[in-house]
């Protein structure tokens, strides 16, 4: 079975930066879609950033300039390096993958999630 698993979630203070892994298994084909999604406490999932196995990223409007995305194709993980992290940030910030990359949609598979809590 596929597992996701992310980790690097913690307290920071604004301004400050924050690295994010999520480690993929199970699957026997490297997965096209990797990506990053939050979700803040009230509120519905979001978007945060997507990278395909060719290295093409899309990026939220309200994180570009602050995040990075980036990925090892040969070990299935995806990397979220985020900086100038503002309290709005505060989210628990889960792993998604597919192997197909379809428009607009999130992959099959998600991680368990891991909370980053932004201090003023």
């Amino acid at each position: 079975q596929v597992h996701l698993v992310e980790s690097g979630g913690g307290l920071v203070q604004a301004g400050g930066s924050l690295r994010l892994s999520c480690a993929a298994s199970g699957s026997s084909f490297t997965f096209n879609a990797m990506g990053w999604y939050r979700q803040a406490p009230g509120k519905q999932r979001e978007l945060v950033a997507t990278i395909i196995s060719g290295g093409s990223t899309n990026y939220a409007e309200s994180v570009k300039g602050r995040v990075t995305i980036a990925r090892d194709n040969t070990k299935n993980t995806v990397y979220l390096q985020m900086k100038n992290l503002r309290p709005e940030d505060t989210a628990v910030y889960y792993c998604n993958a597919g192997v197909l990359a379809i428009l607009n949609r999130p992959g099959r598979y998600w991680g368990q999630g891991t909370q980053v809590t932004v201090s003023s």
